[in-house]
């Protein structure tokens, strides 16, 4: 009997809710290979021959390709989750293999400049995959905590390069230089992580009873704890790392304490699931003496089922007609209620939102994607550039985490601190940190990585909680992937066409002053990114006034608490 009640609580964990979260964490912690570019780029322009413009144009469609999304949202709304993990893992596999190869010089021929961008285009497009597959489907089965998990998801992304660092080092202590083993890491690793879990991430129920609602509370801020502290680690590690020579053993080691940290929230769902086991167990014997109590959000009273259904739609009535009556064509909506794609297009809450993000992320994926050549420029040692992009990952991790769970907090919710008046805030803190790139102050590049990163992270939860504040919750898997569609948009104009080809202005002309014609361009110096980042800093500085115009647009909707992030919506949550 123990053996079989063992078994078949296995086989409840398995199928939980809590290990589909878990799964989804892991799916996330590899997903993020793109903030991990800068490491092998310089492999990619030595190897290839390439100009700095010409490695930024194969920067923008890895951009390109880990942004365009929408595609992934609609075959969602249509298959199951594994058909879109299944879609994922393949084109990472496929894409960055290729990628390997080609720099790795397998193939007869060199291959041509659009063919390597094809092909780290559809590896980071599956990520896309990957994020929808597990994001959605998690949000929709924690509907009462969706800032948290904003916060907690995109903050495994946010570690996802620092972890890739560790992981690789123990093969190439030995050769810091040669990064061709990192790209076939990011092209095996995250298709294995999601076909591992492509049977668990689906829609799972939410419970019902108000005791599970207070456990799941607790249960993320013990899952945020566990991921600080994977956070600290990583930064006492890369610390260490960079002022003591470690050997494959030792590397080692700190890879080996990575994974054992990742396996930690297991001791969390299995808590969970056992919790949840004998809520369920008690609930049946009871819901025949007894109906079901459920807490009523605005007034925080407890009513019974049938009357907080009464309830619901007699607070909602609108809400529930929009969505009788909702179309193809692009009529008007009110702020909150279910907007489909056409919709969305033509709001200019959208547009203004959509501008601030192809101004100011753009313009801190220019500074996250070149951060190896500035480090070359700006006189850094070469085992630096792994510091700098971990220092990025994790500062990117905070910022996630902190807007994510700060967005449910009672401190901003009291204040009125809107997600687009945060979003004003996060943009034009990181005017400074492109200006401390731009001015190249000695030893300053590394609080630069710390700010871009955490406002680079800061944004990611903040768009993906504006969105359905403001254009519902029910066509969220497309729309929250419409939003980053824009951001190659901002990395084409900041990233190309400014910083790639001001850099090659500056290497062209040191390269005639010192006599070294028809070697690859190299630049030395503050000038090779100087002018380029006084640009993104002014174009920043304008994406932030155009989040302080969506800020003070939606003002009063969000004084008169109309959001559907902290409610049912009308029942929208359930369908979504």
């Amino acid at each position: 009997m123990a053996s079989l009640s063992a078994l078949a609580f296995t086989m409840r964990l398995l199928r939980g809710r809590w290990f589909m979260l878990y799964g989804s964490f892991l799916i996330m912690s590899a997903a993020g290979a793109t903030s991990i570019f800068a490491v092998y780029s310089k492999d990619i322009k030595a190897r290839l021959g390439y100009t700095q413009e010409q490695l930024n144009t194969v920067g923008f469609f890895m951009d390109l390709g880990s942004n365009v999304g929408i595609h992934a949202g609609l075959i969602a709304e249509v298959t199951p989750p594994w058909v879109i993990l299944s879609i994922g893992a393949i084109m990472n596999l496929g894409g960055y293999l290729m990628l390997y190869l080609s720099v790795a010089g397998r193939f007869v021929s060199e291959a041509p400049l659009w063919l390597v961008c094809l092909y780290i285009f559809v590896g980071a497009n599956s990520q896309i995959f990957a994020h929808t597959g597990a994001l959605v489907n998690s949000v929709r089965s924690f509907p009462g905590s969706r800032g948290a998990i904003l916060g907690l998801l995109k903050g495994w992304i946010g570690l996802s390069a620092a972890i890739f660092s560790q992981l690789y080092l123990p093969f190439c202590a030995d050769r810091s230089s040669d990064t061709q083993r990192l790209i076939l890491l990011v092209a095996f690793l995250p298709a294995a992580v999601s076909m591992v879990f492509v049977c668990t991430i689906r829609v799972i129920p939410a419970p019902q009873q108000p005791v599970a609602a207070c456990r799941e509370i607790r249960a993320f801020r013990c899952l945020l704890y566990m991921s600080l502290g994977l956070a600290i680690y990583l930064m006492v590690a890369i610390i260490l790392q960079k002022g003591v020579h470690f050997n494959s053993t030792e590397y080692g080691l700190s890879a080996g304490i990575v994974l054992v940290m990742l396996l930690l929230p297991l001791v969390i769902v299995l808590r969970e699931e056992a919790a949840a086991a004998l809520i369920n167990d008690t609930s049946e014997t009871t819901s025949n003496s007894q109906q079901a109590l459920t807490v009523d959000v605005a007034t925080g009273e407890l009513t019974t089922a049938p009357e907080a259904a009464t309830a619901g739609m007699a607070k909602k009535p609108a809400s529930a007609v929009v969505r009788t009556q909702s179309s193809l064509w692009p009529t008007p909506v009110p702020r909150g209620q279910d907007h489909n794609i056409l919709q969305a297009m033509v709001s200019v809450d959208m547009l203004l939102l959509l501008a601030a993000t192809a101004l100011g992320v753009g313009g801190m994926l220019t500074a996250v994607y070149n951060i190896g050549q500035i480090r070359e420029s700006l006189g850094y040692p070469q085992r630096s550039i792994a510091t700098f992009v971990s220092l990025v990952s994790i500062w990117s991790y905070l910022g996630r985490v902190t807007l994510g769970f700060g967005i449910d907090t009672v401190l901003v919710r009291r204040h009125n601190l809107t997600c687009p008046l945060l979003m004003f805030v996060v943009l034009l803190l990181a005017v400074p940190g492109h200006l401390l790139v731009a001015f190249g102050v000695p030893g300053s590049l590394y609080p630069a990585s710390m700010v871009i990163g955490f406002c680079y992270g800061a944004t990611q939860p903040l768009i993906l909680a504006i969105i359905p504040e403001l254009f519902g919750l029910k066509y969220y898997s497309t729309l929250s992937n419409f939003g980053p569609t824009v951001c190659p948009v901002g990395t084409y104009l900041l990233n190309v066409r400014a910083a790639g080809r001001m850099y090659d202005k500056e290497a062209a002309r040191q390269r005639v002053g010192n006599d070294m014609a028809g070697k690859v361009a190299t630049c030395i110096g503050v000038r090779c990114f100087r002018e380029s980042f006084l640009v993104i800093a002014v174009a920043t500085a304008a994406a932030a006034a155009m989040a302080a115009v969506l800020a003070w647009r939606t003002w009063e909707f969000y004084a008169a608490g109309k959001t559907t992030m902290g409610e049912d919506n009308g029942g929208v949550v359930g369908e979504v």
